[in-house]
């Protein structure tokens, strides 16, 4: 009898990981003033995305829209599979929402606070109490469950904020200039928060003027200038991408005067001078391909030029930053 062969064991892939956001041409104006025109992108479960702009540029109004807070004219946000504007109650369960300003409460305590919030939010009566002791000891609040929550600074609002946002334990954290007036010390504690979320599997969603703490948190980065998207892409590949005209920097260190190197690269086509160093110089490289670069090295030490150090230089992500706007204007 013929007999079949044995199917071959492949391995399997890994299946592809699905947005747990999903935000397709949002747009709302207020009047005459368009303050989010069209935006489209999505946010992987885990993932910190950063959202960039300058006051003005449409984050807050995005953010509340994402929040269910307020209401798009047009386009849709999916949370989950969710339609906030199909089912805004049951998105809620999975958001977590921090301000950037929070209300507060005479003679409350920041205890009677939480708990205040946490019978808002429907959690159960016999839960709610150690459900509120974790987000305490996760948030150092502990210390000051019997402090008036209007009498705190503002680090330790914003901690209470922070806790607040994670009673009913959503998986989808929006955060709207989370450590806009905090100290050092907070800040840094602030972003020893965010990871420990992100241990957690929570995906977070942060906006901020301070780019160089976005880069250390977030994985992803969204810019927006004038209600619209201009940007999505890692940190990363911002500070060693190409600037608006397509070039990019390189520090040459030589041993001994730059003077050699000076001329060599006045004889170099697609290489400018940007600024001669006691010991170098910074070049302006226009060539694009790794290889056409690592020729121009090949050939730079085969002139005579004794190169002791040749690397691409990292952008500041606010160089990047200004760098996209402008390329717009």
């Amino acid at each position: 009898m013929f007999m079949m062969p044995p199917i071959p064991e492949f391995s399997q892939p890994p299946p592809l990981r699905e947005p747990i956001v999903r935000v397709r041409e949002l747009a709302r104006s207020f009047g005459k003033v368009h303050a989010v025109r069209g935006i489209s992108f999505d946010i992987l479960p885990g993932q910190v995305v950063g959202f960039i702009g300058a006051n003005g540029a449409g984050k807050t109004t995005a953010m509340r829209i994402m929040a269910t807070l307020d209401e798009a004219d047009s386009g849709t946000v999916a949370i989950k599979g969710i339609d906030l504007a199909d089912d805004p109650r049951a998105a809620r369960a999975h958001i977590g929402w921090m301000p950037d300003a929070y209300g507060t409460y005479a003679n409350m305590s920041v205890l009677e606070y939480l708990d205040f919030y946490a019978r808002a939010c429907g959690i159960r009566k016999d839960v709610r109490a150690g459900r509120i002791a974790d987000i305490m000891a996760f948030a150092e609040l502990a210390p000051i469950a019997d402090r008036m929550v209007n009498k705190l600074s503002k680090g330790m609002g914003q901690r209470v904020c922070f806790g607040r946002m994670l009673l009913h334990d959503p998986e989808f954290l929006i955060l709207d200039e989370p450590a806009a007036g905090l100290d050092p010390k907070a800040r840094i504690e602030f972003k020893n928060l965010v990871r420990l979320l992100v241990a957690r599997g929570k995906t977070l969603f942060i906006s901020s003027h301070i780019l160089s703490e976005l880069e250390e948190m977030c994985d992803s980065l969204l810019f927006i200038d004038s209600g619209q998207l201009i940007h999505h892409g890692s940190a990363e590949t911002l500070k060693t991408g190409t600037d608006a005209q397509g070039a990019a920097s390189f520090l040459v260190i030589v041993s001994g005067s730059p003077e050699r190197l000076v001329e060599w690269t006045l004889l170099q086509p697609g290489w400018v001078m940007q600024e001669t160093l006691r010991n170098g110089a910074r070049l302006r490289c226009m060539l694009t391909r790794s290889e056409d670069i690592a020729e121009s090295l090949r050939r730079m030490v085969q002139d005579g030029i004794p190169v002791i150090d040749f690397h691409r230089e990292e952008r500041r992500l606010e160089d990047a930053f200004v760098e996209i706007i402008k390329s717009r204007h």
